[in-house]
This record gives C-alpha cells, structure tokens and sequence, in this order.
C-alpha cells in the first residue's frame, strides 16, 4: 500500500498545471464534447424543475437559467454535428428536444415557433 505524500512548502493540494493538460490532452474531442453537452443537459434538466423530489425541483426552477443551457446546449450540437458521429449525436439530440418540449411545458406564455431555447439551431420544435 502506497503513502500519499505529504505537501510541502508551496504546495497548495491543487493539481498540477502540466498535469491537468496531460490529462485533458489523452482525451478524445468527440468525448470532451458529449461531456460538455450532457452537462448541459444536467444542468438545463435542474433548472426546468425535472427533478423526481418536488420539492427540490420547484427550489432549483429557473426558466430563464434553463433558456440559456437549453440554447447552449443547441448551439454545441449544431456546432459538433459534423465533428461527432451520429452514434453520438443522435441521443443528444433526442435529449435537446425533449428539453426544449419540456421548457415550452413550463412556460407559462409559451414562445412562437422557432423562438424558444435553441430553436434557431434547430428550428421549431412541436410536441
């Protein structure tokens, strides 16, 4: 069993510069992009209120937070779509709009068509 080492003089517990950019240089684009956009996803599904405990999603609701991850997120996709494969691509998609759908849901004066989150990526989205 190996000993951590302890810090020394300087040493702020953070890790270091050169190895962080050794870590992210081992990733491969299409992985660093579909992290990106499921965080995104995360984080617009928090701020629409789809949380499975009530109460917690009403406390995190946030339409004009989740407007701004909703469109983000469309603008990733619509800018990676030649770079990622479609096995890639495809269930971010389906994610994107369900997004979009539920957003539209809990609007309550719902955007034009084509106006909502994302929609000048993607263009209008129905249910």
């Amino acid at each position: 069993m190996s000993e951590t080492p302890l810090p020394g003089p300087g040493d702020t517990g953070q890790p270091d510069f050169d190895e962080m950019t050794r870590d992210i240089a081992e990733v491969p684009a299409v992985e660093v992009i579909v992290t990106v956009a499921v965080n995104l996803m995360s984080a617009a599904a928090v701020k629409l209120g789809l949380s499975p405990h009530e109460e917690e999603a009403e406390k995190y609701k946030d339409l004009d937070e989740a407007r701004k991850l909703v469109t983000a997120l469309a603008g990733l996709l619509d800018a990676s779509a030649t770079e990622i494969s479609s096995f890639h691509a495809a269930p971010l998609r389906d994610g994107l709009k369900s997004l979009q759908l539920a957003f539209r849901e809990a609007s309550l004066v719902p955007d034009e068509p084509g106006q909502g989150p994302g929609e000048k990526y993607t263009g209008p989205v129905y249910g």
